[in-house]
């Protein structure tokens, strides 16, 4: 069996509350300063929702955090998903 590689492990997703947000300009931001893929970033000046596959969960938390509470965070390790086990 053939053991499948992921590139970027952690499904890091969270909601950030804030005020005068742009989901344009966050998502710009993160593409030009973090390694990744699979980015989404949607919402409104109030509140946006992020999903971003990445090696470095904590560094999207921090910078997610300087602009604003971040809550229902998740991050999946997607490797550990993949070889079937939970966590």
């Amino acid at each position: 069996m053939e053991e499948q590689s992921i590139e970027y492990r952690y499904d890091t997703q969270l909601l950030l509350e804030g005020e005068d947000l742009d989901e344009d300009a966050i998502a710009d931001y993160i593409t030009e300063h973090f390694e990744g893929d699979c980015l989404l970033v949607v919402g409104d000046e109030d509140l946006i929702k992020l999903h971003f596959h990445t090696n470095y969960p904590w560094k999207i938390l921090e910078y997610m955090r300087s602009m604003g509470e971040i809550f229902d965070i998740v991050v999946e390790d997607m490797d550990r998903q993949a070889r079937g086990l939970h966590g």
